[in-house]
């Protein structure tokens, strides 16, 4: 494949982390309770999702495609993208554990090989919302969205890359500017990251024909435990927003 920069780096180093993966993918596949986040907030709390049965779904960087099997179990017709070849793997080995069938297609979120106006709902859960080019991976969406489809993706909430140190957990206070976070690379880490600001999110949306229907901030709940995510205190995320959950409608 004949990627940009920042694909073909991002897809190294997935395939390097994707082996971290594989038992959080089992515990996600065996569970049929549809969860967001780091801190895994059930939707049933937030209510970002449409009713889903009988829908086309496109989900840009699905990982292990999990989100796209708790889709699948509710009557959606899913169909995962993702990069990284050995994420997918895991993907098609939870599907012969669990006997359910969807397409899985081996593409960056950025040049996705599916026909215009193939679906009526495109998602991201930490895929390409966070690990693609936003503009990219935004016209792609609108591209394969039929009209009055809708686009529901959840990525960092913009505290948490104004409040990362290079190495170890984030704090209170803001070590880097706003128009700073764009484009991000950590100690010791050869991803990139990508961040926009909410205005900047709602300028790029509307440019792209979608009108925005919703903004969930995550909290980590007042139960919550630490998670293997160790940037991310449950103290830090019980102050602030962890994560952003956008809904959108293509007009």
């Amino acid at each position: 494949m004949n990627l940009p920069d920042h694909v073909r780096d991002n897809k190294a180093s997935w395939e390097v982390e994707a082996a971290n993966y594989v038992e959080p993918a089992r515990r996600d596949w065996g569970s049929d309770e549809i969860r967001w986040g780091i801190f895994r907030v059930p939707e049933a709390e937030v209510g970002a999702l449409p009713d889903v049965d009988g829908m086309d779904v496109v989900e840009l960087g699905c990982g292990t495609a999990y989100f796209s099997a708790w889709l699948a179990r509710r009557g959606a017709r899913p169909t995962g993208v993702d990069i990284t070849e050995n994420q997918l793997a895991t993907a098609r080995a939870m599907q012969t554990e669990h006997a359910l069938e969807f397409p899985l297609i081996q593409a960056s979120a950025e040049d996705v090989p599916l026909p215009d106006d193939c679906a009526d709902l495109v998602l991201s859960e930490y895929g390409a919302s966070l690990w693609c080019e936003p503009a990219a991976w935004t016209a792609e969406a609108a591209r394969l969205l039929r009209p009055g489809g809708r686009l529901v993706f959840l990525t960092h909430s913009v505290l948490v890359p104004l409040t990362a140190p290079p190495s170890g957990p984030n704090g209170d206070r803001l070590l880097r500017g706003q128009r700073e976070i764009a484009r991000l690379r950590f100690e010791g880490d050869d991803a990139v990251e990508f961040h926009l600001s909410p205005g900047d999110w709602v300028a790029l949306l509307h440019d792209h024909g979608f009108t925005l229907t919703g903004l969930h901030e995550l909290y980590a709940p007042d139960d919550a435990e630490p998670t293997r995510y160790d940037y991310m205190p449950v103290e830090w995320a019980r102050r602030w927003p962890v994560e952003y959950i956008w809904t959108a409608r293509l007009d």
